[in-house]
């Protein structure tokens, strides 16, 4: 690979921290997608990304990771993602050489359905950014020499694609992009040391979740899945995700529930059946208290 000098952020030491914005590396408004590699040579100013998430994947080298107020020792191997919440800044790099893929999150929520059933990926792509806003928090992932060099094979199948502009490359840059991702993680989901144990448990909670909100699930079972104790299961998902996982299972069935007024012509009654509640006057109570609306009036304003 070519390195490219990160020239976008300014070199200085201050405890001000400044606001970056994805307009800063690309002005493509159609497609709000960056990514570029290089070296850092001096320290970075603390900054927020203010309308986008970073991953970022260390090739080379090591330096101190600032994450608000904590510090970290990053090296090579080293992977985490950063939404626009988390201030962060690196210091002291040492032959210090990462990527960066700077992306609006909804990029990943047009991904297959499967994608959210990862561990791996709820992990690394929602709770780590989510809880690191909360508390202090290290990556979980880093991966070995033989896996960093297949990540770099398609970073720089991203970056040529990216540099080349050629015909349709937005789409493959994302397909690219997207295999990235699902390689990361499964390598978080296969690693055997230096991981959460209790977002992994979460992970996996939210995992089966996701991947069967609409059967009738227990906490029983959900923890049983998750090879935890419901006391446990409960207690890191209010640590976590600040809800309980019956409310966060009642979300999920009320947005496909939503869904389903806004594009079926099902009945009401068939919906909420459909969608997890067996009694479609709860159904009304619980989509009315989180929307404002009735499910009649909701379909009615569509």
């Amino acid at each position: 690979m070519e390195s490219i000098c990160m020239n976008k952020l300014p070199s200085i030491n201050s405890d001000i921290i400044d606001n970056v914005y994805l307009n800063w590396f690309t002005n493509d408004e159609q497609f709000p997608f960056f990514i570029q590699y290089g070296g850092h040579e001096e320290d970075t100013i603390l900054h927020k990304h203010n309308d986008f998430t970073e991953l970022v994947i260390v090739l080379n080298g090591n330096a101190t990771h600032i994450v608000n107020s904590e510090t970290y020792f990053i090296k090579k191997g080293n992977v985490f993602v950063l939404n626009g919440s988390a201030s962060h800044a690196f210091k002291n790099p040492h032959d210090f050489k990462i990527c960066n893929i700077m992306y609006r999150p909804e990029i990943l929520r047009s991904a297959g359905p499967d994608l959210s059933t990862s561990n791996g990926f709820q992990a690394l792509f929602v709770l780590e950014p989510f809880y690191r806003n909360i508390h202090s928090f290290q990556s979980g992932l880093s991966l070995p020499i033989p896996s960093m060099e297949h990540v770099a094979s398609i970073i720089s199948d991203m970056i040529n694609e990216y540099n080349d502009k050629q015909q349709g490359y937005q789409t493959m840059l994302i397909s690219q992009f997207m295999e990235l991702v699902i390689y990361l993680s499964r390598q978080y989901d296969n690693q055997e040391n230096g991981t959460d144990s209790n977002l992994m448990h979460l992970a996996n909670a939210i995992s089966y979740i996701e991947d069967n909100y609409l059967e009738p699930l227990t906490l029983e079972e959900i923890a049983d899945r998750s090879k935890i104790s419901v006391r446990h299961l409960n207690r890191i998902f209010q640590s976590y995700y600040q809800t309980t996982p019956i409310s966060y299972l009642q979300q999920l069935r009320l947005e496909r529930a939503r869904m389903l007024l806004r594009q079926s012509g099902l009945p009401i009654t068939k919906i909420s059946y459909e969608c997890g509640f067996n009694d479609s006057n709860y159904f009304t109570r619980k989509f009315s208290k989180a929307y404002g609306l009735s499910p009649k009036a909701f379909r009615l304003s569509q």
